[in-house]
């Protein structure tokens, strides 16, 4: 299989930052993909709840699902549209969802993952998040059935809470995806590390687009996020690093590995029951 890993610097203009992802797409599927995923919030990366109020809707209206699912089919392949913010009808919880879509090559919604662990950090004096403070989280794993492959779809912060990774590899997973827009300072320390341990954990390809540099922005605080887009083979070898540029990135995954990595440390099935702490 041929994966397209895109990597973007969206901002907080979901046109522009659609425009931007189809063009990726057209060259994702000239350049033989079978599988392309685009980033966490591809549709908006936005600090301003005043700004996403205004430009996000709901997945029923959103433009930028339209389009999208629209390339799918026009290209024949399938999509993993990273994350898209979007409005949610619930009249009690006026937070935004936090969406990953995968899309089918007839253009249908095959399976949605909204994010469970949600990013609320204080990475530094002057660096802080509270992702909950504008997304509700999931409350759901979600595994794909596809033709490709058996895919286990997670984001960005859910890449440190291994039982998730754990649990959906069990189910049957044997690729993993990690949408992320990972913080700069949080991405040189940690990102491959907790990419690696996840496929070697697993037995699993991890599939990690990301967002990368210096996200701008007409209202609230510009972003920066750490780009190195990774694909992890099931042993552990990273595969691909798309460094910081902006681009489309391509990984040839040969799926036999995963049946190899697995007879090779059967780890999967050692579980033991514990007591304590």
């Amino acid at each position: 299989m041929r994966a397209a890993l895109v990597q973007m610097t969206s901002s907080d203009d979901p046109q522009a930052n659609l425009d931007a992802a189809r063009g990726y797409l057209q060259e994702a599927a000239a350049r033989g993909a079978d599988l392309v995923l685009t980033p966490e919030v591809t549709n908006c990366v936005s600090t301003s709840r005043s700004h996403q109020n205004a430009v996000l809707r709901t997945e029923d209206e959103d433009p930028a699902l339209a389009a999208l699912r629209a390339e799918a089919q026009a290209q024949g392949l399938w999509l993993l549209i990273g994350s898209l913010a979007l409005k949610t009808d619930d009249p009690q919880d006026r937070r935004f969802a936090n969406r990953s879509l995968l899309i089918g090559p007839d253009g249908a919604i095959a399976a949605r993952y909204d994010k469970i662990h949600m990013f609320d950090v204080d990475v530094s004096e002057t660096e802080t998040y509270r992702e909950s403070e504008g997304f509700r989280p999931g409350d759901r794993a979600v595994l794909a059935h596809t033709p490709l492959a058996p895919i286990g779809m997670t984001v960005c912060y859910d890449i440190r809470f291994p039982h998730l990774y754990r649990a959906l590899a069990q189910a049957g997973a044997q690729i993993l995806t990690v949408p992320a827009a990972f913080s700069f300072e949080t991405g040189k320390a940690h990102w491959e590390t907790l990419l690696r341990a996840r496929a070697i954990e697993t037995g699993c390809f991890v599939l990690a687009p990301a967002q990368t540099g210096t996200h701008s922005a007409q209202r609230g605080k510009a972003r920066t996020t750490h780009g190195h887009s990774i694909a992890v083979a099931p042993w552990g070898e990273v595969l691909l690093d798309a460094g910081q540029s902006p681009g489309v990135f391509m990984v040839d995954l040969d799926m036999t590995a995963v049946q190899t990595a697995r007879a090779r440390v059967p780890s999967l099935r050692h579980d033991r029951p514990f007591a304590g702490p």
